[in-house]
């Protein structure tokens, strides 16, 4: 037996959720085989450094499923390539990251093998039923659960299981054309609108995350936050409160239903800490709260914590790295 991990790929090499995936995938595979999922289409080629990317995480051998279809995103032809392959190779366990195509993705392939799926688990292991357990509620809760039926279908929760190498050698790379129907390659992505207002770092990405809640008190209040950012090299995020404003786009904000990120630090400035805030902000090494409430909930998962108004805290900051900078 063995598990079957369906990957994401990134611009020269595997996104870090998959990764993440992967180590999971390691243990609830107690030994067996780690077998990979890639799609791509014909005119493309998956790099060498891809195969041995994945090799140093454990991974025997990488599918590559080949169609024209797979130039951009399309679900449910990535799903049936799955399910092909699975019927092949009858794994014990499918997994994906729990990002959202990866979420969308075994959602699909739960529903054509008709199997419950576990979404954003941190830890897995195997049997009849596999076991589980997996955020809930915004990340306020822990819940083991048992997952019935064959094979077990789960995603990992981004950023809360770290991407450990186990080294396999380089993974082998056998190719398969799966047999798309129309209906399967109807969804697609065909065109992308760039955000003109994007720009610097990517706030999944961001080693430095500088956010803002209503305490910035109105959208022109976020200059003295995007110039913190700034100097830092970070990005600029925000609670749902300040999207549902009006204040910044949905893009910026943190959160179970925004970004969930994963900094070096995370700064947040007037953000009370909802659980559905911190449900995004989980995976940050460490955080500096700033907030005039001295009970805000932010406080009990922050590292460190300024109380005071943020329109004065946050300019001194930045006044004092602009200082440092020129001495």
């Amino acid at each position: 037996m063995s598990v079957l991990v369906v990957v994401e790929r990134e611009p020269g090499g595997v996104d870090e959720l998959s990764l993440q995936a992967l180590a999971l995938a390691r243990t609830l595979a107690q030994g067996a085989s780690i077998e990979a999922l890639a799609v791509t289409p014909p005119s493309d080629t998956v790099s060498q450094g891809v195969a041995a990317t994945l090799g140093e995480h454990g991974v025997s051998t990488l599918h590559v499923a080949e169609h024209a279809v797979f130039g951009s995103y399309a679900p449910t032809a990535v799903a049936q390539a799955a399910v092909e392959l699975a019927e092949r190779l009858q794994p014990a366990a499918i997994v994906g990251a729990g990002t959202e195509r990866g979420n969308e993705v075994l959602a699909h392939i739960a529903a054509r093998l008709d199997l419950p799926l576990a979404a954003n688990c941190i830890a897995a292991a195997s049997g009849d039923p596999a076991r589980v357990t997996r955020l809930r509620w915004g990340g306020s809760l822990l819940e083991e659960a048992d997952v019935h039926g064959a094979p077990t279908l789960l995603t990992v929760a981004p950023h809360l299981v770290t991407a450990e190498r186990a080294p396999a050698g380089e993974a082998a790379v056998e190719h398969f054309a799966p047999t798309l129907s129309e209906a399967d390659q109807l969804v697609r992505v065909t065109d992308r609108a760039e955000d003109d207002t994007a720009g610097g770092v990517s706030l999944a990405d961001a080693k430095v995350v500088v956010s803002s809640g209503r305490g910035a008190g109105s959208p022109e209040g976020f200059g003295i936050i995007e110039e913190l950012a700034d100097l830092l090299g970070g990005a600029v995020g925000c609670s749902r409160a300040v999207t549902m404003a009006g204040w910044r786009p949905h893009t910026d904000q943190v959160g179970q239903t925004g970004t969930k990120i994963a900094p070096d630090i995370y700064i947040a400035c007037g953000i009370s800490g909802a659980t559905q805030h911190m449900a995004g902000c989980k995976g940050a090494k460490t955080i500096l709260a700033v907030n005039t409430d001295p009970q805000a909930p932010i406080l009990a998962s922050a590292d460190y914590a300024v109380i005071g108004d943020l329109h004065e805290v946050v300019p001194a900051i930045s006044a004092e790295l602009r200082k440092a900078r020129q001495t």
